[in-house]
């Protein structure tokens, strides 16, 4: 079935010739039909299914074809994190080139000022975080009033980021009769609870098995003591000759640690997480699409909304502490057809973890153990954890590293077509 037997204009359907894409992905097919008649939607889908797209396409042709009254916004889009909201943003301008319509994004950790010249302009579709947003009504750079269509895009994650009362607060300055779309990649409780308070009559919509992963990621736990845990990471990124790999932690000081450690292990690194800026956060990003950083390092707040296009290894260097959270990191591949490997390294005190995770998911993830960092015996004194040293180039000498895996700084980096951060959510 090809987008022009959604109901699309042409001008949409250029756009989307213009991007590449022949065929909607199955929840694109389900919701813009849904959404251009007017429907709210209750959606469940994993990241890299195509969600942005979905509901961008037919906002877009609604918001075209009623007449404007104002400056004020028609169509807002909430998001959990700063970099989701510019990323949606940026695909609502590419879908939406041949319209004559305006979008903002809002976020914090940038100016205001320059948020609020572009507000006082008028824009059609807004994409905002809900702090910032409600920074903005607060102040009075920003009237709500006119919300015509509402999105809650990653709900679940904004729920567990304790975003609820913030949403409660933004419902309440938004008309009552507006149009509906809530996309969440989990359920819970609190989400039903949401949509119940939200949406009326919704078209339910679900492209993955709950709490599910996706099919095309292969899953894998090595075991190994915790302060090995560098180090065989180190060896699978040397060994494996992986050029792009987003590494997940629990906390902001462990993600600056690891990316030290990486970096002196020869790994080109960089770590993201809230108490950076965010323009830090923007340039480790455009690195690591660029191939400049070959390690992400990533906590599970500052990697939600990352829609990275054929990431290649997810590896959770720590297991999350909320099974949920295992489902979201290593959603960041496997996505859009690509096929991805999520690897986690379990040490002995996360077992129980393990069994937390796979019981969400009602499924075993492999254990393979990988010689030489076999976990000691209960009660054997770890020694300490020697640096990669095989890894370093050898300086004035063109003899190469001896061993199995030599690695291959040396050699010219082979270029990743394709890799890089999507704008087709």
């Amino acid at each position: 079935m090809p987008f022009s037997s959604l109901g699309l204009r042409a001008e949409l359907l250029r756009a989307i010739d213009a991007q590449g894409y022949d065929v909607p992905t199955p929840i694109q097919a389900q919701a813009i039909p849904t959404v251009l008649a007017g429907g709210d939607i209750l959606a469940g889908a994993q990241t890299g299914t195509g969600k942005t797209a979905a509901f961008a396409l037919p906002i877009l042709q609604l918001l075209h074809g009623r007449p404007r009254t104002g400056r004020q916004p028609r169509a807002l889009v909430l998001t959990p994190t700063r970099e989701l909201a510019a990323q949606v943003e940026e695909s609502v301008r590419t879908y939406g080139q041949f319209l004559p319509l305006r979008t903002a994004v809002i976020f914090g950790g940038v100016g205001i000022q320059p948020q609020v010249e572009r507000l006082r302009v008028g824009v059609d579709l807004v994409v905002a975080t809900p702090g910032r947003l409600l920074d903005h009504a607060g102040q009075g750079t920003i009237d709500l009033s006119r919300i015509e269509i509402l999105v809650l895009d990653e709900a679940d994650r904004m729920l567990d980021m304790g975003f609820i009362h913030d949403i409660r607060r933004v419902l309440k300055l938004l008309p009552t009769r507006r149009q509906n779309l809530l996309f969440s990649a989990t359920y819970s409780a609190e989400i039903e609870q949401l949509a119940t308070g939200i949406l009326r009559s919704p078209t339910f919509i679900e492209v993955a098995r709950r709490n599910d992963t996706a099919d095309l990621v292969r899953q894998l736990a090595h075991p190994v003591d915790k302060t090995r845990k560098r180090e065989l990471l180190s060896h699978l990124i040397h060994a494996g000759g992986w050029e792009q790999v987003l590494v997940f932690t629990r906390t902001k000081h462990g993600a600056n640690r690891l990316s030290d450690q990486l970096a002196n292990d020869g790994i080109s690194s960089a770590a993201i997480h809230g108490n950076k800026s965010q323009s830090a956060r923007t340039r480790a990003l455009l690195g690591f699409k660029q191939g400049e950083v070959r390690a992400l390092v990533a906590t599970d707040i500052a990697a939600r909304g990352l829609d990275i296009d054929r990431l290649p290894h997810v590896v959770n260097y720590e297991l999350p502490n909320v099974p949920e959270d295992y489902v979201h990191r290593i959603g960041r591949t496997g996505r859009a057809g690509s096929e991805g490997t999520a690897l986690s390294l379990v040490s002995p005190d996360e077992h129980k973890l393990l069994a937390d995770i796979q019981r969400l998911l009602k499924r075993k993830i492999p254990l393979h153990t990988i010689l030489g960092f076999e976990p000691l015996p209960a009660g054997a004194v770890p020694p300490d954890p020697e640096p990669v040293r095989f890894h370093r180039p050898r300086p004035a000498t063109n003899a190469r590293p001896q061993g199995p895996n030599p690695h291959r700084q040396g050699a010219p980096r082979q270029g990743r077509s394709g890799h890089g951060i999507r704008q087709a959510g």
